[in-house]
């Protein structure tokens, strides 16, 4: 079922400093609500390197600002190093609200960094509010352990700054799973906005496989965006080289933005190992891993909704530094019994990652070992989401600037 809403429109914001989960956590948002409603349509801000390689929907677009990447150590940098940091931030900034003055949306959706690169949304943030916009702020359920985010957060303000400008807060989780400002002191206007919407449901959008899909049964390893991958592709690589009993076919997807020499590196050595295939990226992974026997992942936020929508079983190995997200999320799925887990440090063991690897296949799915996933996230977004648009046709609008 469809409903129309005339030139509606939505801004969503992705900073994409690292990886690929937010800018593909916006695109899977947008196309639901596309689908969902006629007329409306979605510009996606992104400071994603490759944005434009992904499909897009019809009435969805993106917008590519200035990128700034993030090292391993947490600090930024300008990905055109001849400019500087600063100066980087300014451009993107700027974008960013004549982007809003000339859109004007009728919500703006912004993904897990409440005020943005360095505070570069909040200016737009205060201008939107001023125009009528509902500010939407969507977080992962899972952002950091508790200590490290309410240190970064303190420093900023950021919790007054919330309790002010947003309208709804978004956790892309249910509540029994995890609390994202689990040990932080939480205002109660801002606990109020809290809405756990349930995890995003992923589908296999194309009926044709993907290019790089094997015949017959493989297990996938991923390493999302792959900035810090490789350590997880040595791993399988190892275990596979050390025990030969290790037959499993198994299909192995470095990341686009893994450094070029590792790159490089893996894909010399995994010509080398028998039953490994190894490619750089794929735009199409919901296919790869609708396809895949098993899943061996560091367990992003996306990877993770992957994993729980196509129901397989799956390893994780997750990173610890500079944050504890993954590490949070995978013990809790660990726990709950919908994953494996190994930490790094027992990953380097390839008897230990050999055995673990000869198993997967064979384990349950997360849907034999809990009830209720809650994969109803892109559902009640879209009914939130109506329910803001009809409400704000039923009343007198600030009129759009003209163009």
């Amino acid at each position: 079922m469809t409903d129309s809403f005339e030139d509606a429109r939505i801004l969503m914001y992705s900073h994409d400093t690292f990886g690929l989960g937010h800018l593909r956590r916006c695109r899977t948002i947008a196309h639901a609500l596309v689908e969902r409603y006629n007329g409306l349509s979605v510009l996606i801000i992104s400071g994603s390197t490759i944005a434009g390689a992904f499909d897009y929907r019809a009435r969805v677009d993106f917008l590519k600002i200035p990128s700034v990447i993030k090292l391993r150590n947490g600090e930024y940098t300008s990905l055109a190093q001849h400019i500087d940091l600063q100066d980087t931030i300014m451009m993107r900034r700027s974008i960013i609200m004549h982007t809003a003055q000339s859109f004007q949306p009728d919500i703006f959706i912004v993904d897990k960094e409440p005020l943005g690169l360095r505070g570069e949304v909040e200016e737009t943030l205060t201008y939107l509010k001023s125009r009528g916009t509902t500010l939407v702020l969507g977080l992962r359920e899972v952002m950091d352990a508790p200590h490290l985010l309410d240190a970064e957060w303190k420093r900023k303000d950021v919790m007054t700054k919330i309790g002010r400008l947003y309208d709804d807060i978004w956790v892309y989780g249910p509540p029994n799973f995890y609390d994202p400002l689990v040990g932080l002191d939480v205002p109660a206007v801002v606990q109020d906005r809290m809405k756990y919407v349930g995890f995003l449901q992923r589908r296999a959008l194309h009926s044709d496989l993907s290019a790089h899909q094997p015949e017959g049964d493989y297990i996938l390893v991923t390493t999302g965006g792959g900035g810090d991958g490789a350590d997880l592709v040595h791993d399988v690589m190892a275990a596979y080289e050390q025990d030969p009993g290790l037959t499993h076919k198994a299909l192995i997807v470095l990341g686009p933005y893994m450094p070029g020499d590792q790159r490089a590196e893996l894909m010399q050595r995994g010509q080398d190992i028998a039953h490994l295939e190894v490619i750089e990226f794929d735009t199409r992974m919901e296919e790869l891993i609708a396809g895949a026997r098993a899943v061996v992942a560091m367990g992003g936020y996306n990877t993770y909704c992957e994993i729980l929508s196509f129901d397989r079983p799956a390893l994780i190995v997750p990173r610890t530094t500079p944050r504890e997200e993954q590490l949070i999320r995978a013990q809790r799925a660990a726990e709950l019994g919908l994953v494996d887990m190994l930490l790094p440090d027992d990953a380097r063991d390839p008897q230990r990652m050999a055995a673990v690897l000869k198993s997967l296949p064979d384990r349950q799915p997360p849907s034999q070992r809990t009830t209720g996933l809650l994969l109803e996230g892109l559902t009640n977004i879209t009914q939130i989401v109506g329910d803001d648009l009809r409400h704000r046709a039923a009343k007198p609008q600030v009129l759009r600037l003209e163009k």
